[in-house]
């Protein structure tokens, strides 16, 4: 009865989304930019407070992303439903259904794992986990899925013999995501991996085809940002585009336009997934990020 009753919900719920007015000339503001090569994106995590306190549903957010006219929405696992356990077939494609015909794409999603453990056994079931949602990833169109390395170097272990048993951990997740056609990317999240040198010890020992980074643009924080992420731009399977950077321990307003130069000047095209962590209202806030991003990427694409 509890599943038939959510089922109903989002049937009842897809209408309504499908007739959202747009805001007068919301699409020439928000909806494109010069080039058909980068796509926004949000990140359900944008509206991680709201969503878990129950405030708004994940319609709602869905419903949001086609008011702005984005392209696509980062589908973060956590806010599917049973999270960390695997949504039902029917409660993930009911989703599936709507972000499609709300006009969306699914430019991601993400899980929170942890190879860190110097128990092999442990590590064993982590990478069982990643796989269980490697699945979900391709049934719900995914191209790629957001995991992480270790949250912290254990104690007794160099940086080094870490990093090699994470990629022995990778290496089995990668393998088993080419079997679904989904790409396994691993975030910079200021945990282990804190330094672009820590990304490229990954990347050259991993499939280039079916591994890569999701570039988390305010968790470079040992180093110059802008200069850690022109070394792993190439890299790049995805983003997260953030309002934020560290420099020098302090936060500042990300300069978006050096950053779009950063990312433009890389093979990267795709979507480009935003995600907004100021508290308050995500309605209130995205807006206007959203409109700074659009004209930062329009200014440091060629005009040719």
């Amino acid at each position: 009865m509890h599943s038939r009753r959510k089922q109903l919900q989002w049937m009842l719920a897809a209408p309504l989304l499908l007739k959202v007015p747009l805001e007068p000339n919301s699409k020439a503001t928000l909806g494109e930019t010069s080039s058909n090569r980068f796509k926004l994106s949000l990140n359900a995590y944008s509206f991680n407070g709201p969503l878990t306190r129950k405030e708004i549903t994940l319609p709602e957010v869905i419903s949001f992303c086609r008011e702005l006219n984005l392209e696509a929405i980062d589908l973060t696992g956590y806010y599917l439903p049973g999270y960390p356990a695997l949504p039902k077939d029917e409660e993930l494609f009911e989703i599936k259904n709507l972000i499609h015909r709300s006009g969306l794409s699914v430019s991601g999603t993400g899980i929170r794992n942890d190879f860190g453990s110097p128990d092999p056994a442990q590590r064993a079931k982590e990478v069982e986990f990643v796989k269980s949602w490697i699945d979900v990833a391709a049934k719900l169109g995914a191209p790629v899925i957001r995991i992480y390395s270790a949250k912290k170097l254990t104690e007794g272990y160099t940086w080094n013999q870490m990093a090699d048993w994470v990629i022995e951990a990778f290496r089995e997740c990668v393998a088993y995501g080419k079997s679904k056609g989904v790409i396994v990317a691993m975030q910079n999240h200021n945990d282990f991996i804190l330094t672009a040198a820590h990304v490229l010890y990954f990347v050259v020992r991993l499939d280039p085809k079916w591994f890569g980074l999701v570039v988390d643009t305010g968790n470079f924080q040992q180093h110059d940002p802008y200069e850690e992420i022109a070394k792993v731009a190439p890299y790049a399977v995805n983003w997260q585009i953030k309002e934020l950077v560290t420099i020098k321990g302090v936060n500042q307003p990300m300069d978006l336009e050096k950053l779009m130069r950063v990312i433009v000047a890389s093979p990267y095209a795709g979507y480009l997934p935003t995600e907004t962590l100021s508290p308050g209202n995500p309605k209130e806030i995205l807006p206007p990020f959203l409109q700074k991003v659009r004209a930062a990427v329009s200014a440091a694409l060629p005009t040719h």
